[in-house]
């Protein structure tokens, strides 16, 4: 009796133990759990990543820019993509600076999403040049501040053609040589607005919404494909410049002044986390510093409590806004 007693203790507290542990992971986290697991103990990118094709959009700035630097030190053979070519340019010089590879491993092809018309030829384009696509990352598209009282229709249409329609035109003729080949990567840069609703973001996370629903149902229709993964990222706020190219209330206004941006997740942090995701194929990935990933949760398995969170989150953020502060300034951990 005394002994069931004491192995019964034991076991409780070691299962304490362990709940207390992983709470004080989470509390320090900037991604899922599952996500930092596998950052820890999973596959790394150096090892899965070297050598295969990589294609990123929207890789003229930020997290795709980042991207592109990140893979070319491990040794991916790379197509970037984005409408400013001139920066994309930049963006191949300075991978060339910084890795082994030479000048005919990264193709620089300019795409517009919006033109579906051209999406067959650009993927054509990379097929030739390195005979074969192993990962799509699909990364370009735009953020939104504007509510939706103030906001022109015809922004709602230009979001959804650029986030949503435009990433799977360009999905649907890679998808088809991955078929071919019965492997690939597909690597859809969502966000956590695809998890949640957020004021100033409607159409945006309309997009994003979509994205996550489609993927996730063309993740289905694959079953007979287990080597093509469709892999979700959803990060919140990162340090880039998408806040200076987002969607207004119209669709000639820009933002004057982006606020600070230092408190946000450091964009090689995302970066490195969407590497270790795309690796270890992860089906959904969770990138992003408390609130927010708090928030991820609480929409996950407690939605009541995350609407009424988001409530009081949401004012706060359209008071920054109003203000000529950054969206998300007064209630993000600021990084040391």
């Amino acid at each position: 009796m005394v002994w069931g007693c004491a192995l019964w203790l034991a076991l409780a507290g070691g299962a304490f133990l362990a709940l207390l542990v992983q709470m004080l992971r989470w509390l320090r986290a900037d991604g899922d759990l599952t996500l930092l697991w596998a950052e820890w103990r999973g596959k790394k990118p150096e090892n899965e990543l070297r050598g295969k094709v990589v294609w990123v959009t929207g890789a003229s700035s930020g997290i795709g820019e980042e991207l592109a630097y990140q893979l070319s030190k491990i040794g991916a053979l790379l197509a970037i993509s984005a409408r400013r070519e001139d920066e994309l340019e930049r963006v191949k010089k300075k991978c060339l600076q910084i890795s082994s590879l030479d000048e005919k491993d990264i193709l620089v092809l300019r795409l517009d999403l919006t033109d579906r018309s051209s999406h067959e030829a650009a993927a054509n384009s990379v097929l030739k040049h390195f005979g074969k696509i192993d990962v799509l990352v699909n990364n370009g598209g735009r953020s939104q501040r504007s509510l939706f009282v103030d906001t022109n229709l015809d922004v709602y249409s230009a979001i959804i053609e650029l986030n949503y329609l435009g990433t799977i035109s360009l999905t649907k003729h890679v998808l088809n040589h991955m078929i071919q080949r019965k492997k690939g990567k597909i690597v859809t840069v969502s966000s956590v607005m695809g998890i949640m609703g957020a004021p100033l973001a409607s159409g945006y996370c309309a997009s994003k919404h979509a994205l996550q629903g489609f993927f996730n149902s063309l993740r289905t229709e694959l079953t007979d494909y287990p080597e093509i993964s469709i892999i979700n990222i959803c990060p919140g706020p990162v340090q880039s410049k998408i806040i200076q190219n987002v969607f207004t209330e119209n669709l000639s206004k820009s933002i004057e002044n982006s606020g600070d941006q230092s408190h946000k997740m450091p964009t090689d942090r995302c970066a490195r986390l969407t590497l270790v995701s795309a690796a270890n194929d992860l089906k959904e990935a969770w990138i992003s510093d408390h609130p927010y990933l708090a928030v991820c949760y609480l929409w996950q398995y407690a939605p009541t409590w995350a609407w009424w969170l988001m409530n009081r989150m949401g004012k706060r953020r359209i008071q920054n806004f109003k203000s000529g502060m950054d969206a998300d300034a007064s209630y993000s951990r600021k990084k040391k």
